[in-house]
């Protein structure tokens, strides 16, 4: 397996394309996207948790329901979420514009949106750059339609994977967007995952919940859950394997590669969070199950006092202690060991593809580390060290337990007035 260029368009099959549709009037970049596959998809999705729902959200569960999605469009800059009957309707005539110009049934579309909740959609301005959106449907569109979805992100996200599977070479593409309002339960912001690969819906749909619960369910940025989550896999078989029906070795490779892909792209969302200066990954090892090593690591970097410290470069680590202990998840606090450590320029460091990992022991681009915290007492640990290891761009939590073998990470990032600045003002 290796990273490849191309995001949503680099699998067989698929070509995308974004466009300015003005649907706020100080948008300058493009704000409406279109993702579009030769062949009819097999489809998966998972969505918000939240009992507010975006209109995007409900049409976009109906359609997928049957297992079957043959394009996807979606606009930044409105939500469309919160506007009744007439947000309904807005939401079908974004599917049945994608059917006027491309043939695609609208019930075999994906809608989303994402923005400003509260407000109509002037889904009329998509309506009348439709034709353009189409037009320029091509595979290097994925550069357009990486940007149309941005709203407070600060850069796009996007990468993808080839591998073999069954003898022949199969590739998986993603874009996504998210920097706020971001706190993970079975979804993410937006974003949008096509393969080649021939796979069942079935099977699509599981691989999708067992790559999710420790990738994208292990974000946290501000402890929001969006009304408008969405994250979708196409699959249109153009790679020639034999269909995955069931849970067999081709299975296996493909959600090594699904996981891979999705694994990069949730510390994209986390490195970007609103306002962020820090990428903070916290990684918990020995613990009794996965569950516990994954939900103790949630609650550290979901914790706005810790996130709050690595702004601060203040190696606090009473506060880790403080949210591993409320968190409702068992462990053994006598047997419970911290460090910090650190990479250098390491933010961004996945933006060629993520081949890397966040090693930071014994490499030459580390920031440091350090323990503070050891089998339950406190260390007389150099605080100045602490402060330059804390002082990089990608920080790792690292807890050490000795209650098992399992071992959890979860990805967010450091709490700044920069967001309180960015969303002080966000609606208006």
């Amino acid at each position: 397996m290796q990273f490849i260029d191309g995001g949503v368009t680099a699998p067989l099959g698929f070509t995308a394309n974004g466009v300015l549709c003005h649907i706020k009037s100080s948008r300058k970049f493009n704000d409406t996207a279109l993702i579009y596959s030769e062949k009819l998809c097999n489809a998966a999705g998972v969505f918000t948790q939240n009992r507010v729902k975006a209109e995007s959200v409900k049409l976009t569960k109906k359609n997928i329901a049957n297992g079957k999605i043959q394009a996807v469009i979606a606009n930044s800059g409105n939500a469309n979420c919160c506007t009744g009957k007439q947000g309904e309707e807005n939401a079908l005539r974004m599917a049945k514009a994608v059917e006027k110009v491309t043939g695609v049934s609208a019930e075999n579309v994906i809608v989303c949106s994402t923005g400003v909740i509260g407000q109509q959609l002037p889904v009329e301005k998509i309506e009348e750059n439709i034709q353009a959106l189409k037009d320029g449907l091509s595979k290097e569109g994925h550069k357009e339609a990486r940007i149309a979805i941005m709203t407070t992100d600060t850069e796009y996200k996007e990468c993808a994977v080839e591998t073999v599977i069954g003898g022949k070479t199969v590739r998986i593409g993603a874009m996504c967007k998210g920097s706020g309002m971001i706190h993970i339960n079975l979804g993410t912001m937006l974003s949008f995952i096509t393969t080649d690969c021939a796979v069942s819906s079935d099977i699509l749909q599981k691989a999708l919940y067992e790559v999710v619960e420790g990738t994208y369910n292990c974000v946290s940025i501000d402890g929001d859950t969006s009304t408008n989550d969405t994250l979708t896999v196409m699959a249109n078989g153009m790679a020639g394997n034999s269909e995955i029906t069931c849970e067999n070795e081709d299975y296996g490779e493909f959600v090594k590669a699904l996981y891979a892909i999705c694994e990069v792209m949730a510390m994209k969302i986390a490195a970007d969070g609103e306002g962020a200066s820090r990428l903070i990954e916290c990684t918990v090892k020995g613990a009794k199950d996965v569950k516990t090593a994954r939900g103790l690591a949630k609650e550290v970097i979901g914790s706005n006092l810790v996130k709050a410290a690595m702004f601060g470069k203040d190696a606090n680590w009473g506060r880790i202690l403080c949210a591993m202990g409320y968190s409702g998840f068992d462990f053994t606090p006598e047997k419970t060991c911290v460090y910090f450590s650190s990479r250098k320029g390491a933010r961004r460091y996945f933006d060629l593809g993520g081949s890397e990992k966040f090693e930071v022991a014994g490499c030459d681009k580390c920031g440091g580390k350090i323990e503070v915290f050891h089998n339950g007492v406190p260390l007389d640990f150099d605080e100045e060290k602490a402060r330059s290891v804390l002082s990089e761009e990608a920080v790792e939590i690292l807890v050490t337990l000795e209650d098992g073998n399992a071992e959890g990470k979860a990805w967010g990032c450091d709490l700044t007035y920069d967001y309180v600045k960015i969303n002080g003002d966000y609606r208006t």
